[in-house]
């Protein structure tokens, strides 16, 4: 048995995509700088309603995604985005949005 040679694009603590051969454990959006579950319906409506995906981004932890700059997701995410909203963002984070990848 051969192991597995997928590749996955994801988006480092330096805000910079890098190469892994294991999957994002978090999606986000770019452009607005959020993140939250890969099975956020929020996100997943809004891939389906189309243009969506090409500002999707991948983390591999949700400390690589703060650290590159995004906030948690209000939907999926309520308690880290209570919190994030009550210490108040540390740096711009773009549009306080609910959608994400």
């Amino acid at each position: 048995m051969t192991a597995s040679a997928e590749r996955y694009s994801l988006i480092g603590v330096d805000g910079r995509p890098y190469t892994s051969s294991a999957p994002g454990t978090f999606g986000g959006h770019r452009r607005n700088k959020l993140y939250g579950r890969l099975d956020c319906p929020t996100a997943l409506r809004a891939l389906a309603a189309g243009g969506y995906a090409r500002n999707r981004v991948f983390f591999a932890d949700e400390p690589t995604a703060i650290a590159a700059g995004f906030r948690p997701c209000a939907v999926c995410l309520p308690q880290a985005y209570r919190t994030w909203k009550v210490r108040g963002s540390r740096r711009d984070t773009g549009p306080r949005r609910t959608v994400h990848g």
